[in-house]
Parts: structure tokens; sequence; C-alpha cells
């Protein structure tokens, strides 16, 4: 007879192999990028692109722009460019919040890793619509909006 504990373990083991090869990353390497995204993390950068008063308004999204400063790093054509994602409680209570969260960020790899310009802060700001729109014209929304703030190559 084989105890409880052994099969709970033995059925663990098939999903998670110790010391095993674990699979990669969603996101690969910045290396085997050719196009860097990276992430806006602190209020201070959110602010800083607020800040710059550049910003397109669409039904499912706002968003916000700002050129880097020459100060801030490499110069424009290698600087990476760097996303901000935030959805306020107007939008609803935590679950609507990230799920809203969830379809910008597929959104912008989608959008702003093929059609974003090098050297440039976006901060995507998510609204009500944003939860009910087709996926399909939030990406509209946010190839128009980069359109709009010459930020589209």
């Amino acid at each position: 007879m084989v105890s409880a504990a052994v099969c709970r373990q033995s059925a663990a083991a098939k999903f998670w192999p110790a010391g095993g090869q674990r699979d990669a990353s969603v996101f690969p390497p910045e290396s085997a990028v050719s196009f860097v995204v990276k992430r806006l993390k602190n209020r201070p950068e959110f602010l800083r692109v607020a800040g710059a008063g550049r910003k397109w308004v669409t039904p499912g999204l706002i968003l916000q722009a700002r050129r880097h400063d020459h100060g801030e790093g490499e110069n424009a054509e290698v600087s990476p460019v760097r996303v901000g994602l935030t959805v306020s409680r107007k939008v609803g209570n935590a679950v609507k919040r990230n799920r809203a969260r969830r379809r910008l960020r597929a959104a912008v790899e989608q959008v702003i890793s093929d059609h974003a310009e090098n050297g440039h802060d976006f901060v995507v700001i998510g609204r009500t619509a944003t939860l009910d729109r087709p996926f399909a014209a939030l990406l509209n929304d946010l190839e128009t909006a980069l359109k709009r703030l010459n930020a589209y190559r």
C-alpha cells in the first residue's frame, strides 16, 4: 500500500523535477532582443513623463510620451523604449484593474515593440472602456496615439 505523502510527492515530481532544467522565461534576455522595451518602475519616472505634457486620449486608453534627456543615458538611436502601465481605482475593483493591466500589457508588447521610436518613455493609462473594448480596437487605439504623438516609426 502506498501512502498519500508518497503519491503527492511523485505527482509534484512529475511537474517540478528537483534539480531539473527549468523552461526559459517568457521574455528572452535583453541581449537576444534587437529592440529593448524596459519598464518605468518608480513614481518620479511616471511624473517626468506626465510633466512633458504630451498625451493622446483614445476610447480605450491614454498614452503619455516623453523623449529621453541626453543626460539619462545613451543617444536616442540606441536608448531603449521604457513603458509604464497604470490603471486607477476608477476602473473598478482589483480583478478588473488587473484584467485591464493584462490587456494593456499585451497590446504594448505587440504595438510598442514594433512601432515605437527609440529614446521615448511612455505611460499607458487604462480607462473603464479598456475592459470591454475589443482587443483589435485597443491595438488600433495604441497605434493611433503613437502616430499622433510623433513616436511611430
